[in-house]
């Protein structure tokens, strides 16, 4: 409710995600389990990531240069 008036007006977007979540009732835990795949990662351990920078072997400038 707006300043105690209701209101029924429902935007065309949402009125298409309505829809598209009532013929697709799988949508919301397919796009939880997307996102769990990208974007939820355990934290950077920044002690491993140093010791494994600093355990690298530098490269020569020129790769395919032998001597």
């Amino acid at each position: 409710m707006i300043f105690g008036k209701k209101t029924t007006y429902v935007s065309e977007i949402t009125h298409f995600i309505d829809e598209l979540k009532q013929k697709n009732p799988k949508l919301e835990e397919s796009q939880r389990a997307g996102r769990a795949l990208l974007w939820d990662k355990e934290p950077i351990d920044l002690d491993k990531t140093s010791r494994d920078k600093a355990s690298r072997v530098a490269q020569q400038p020129y790769v395919y240069q032998n001597h």
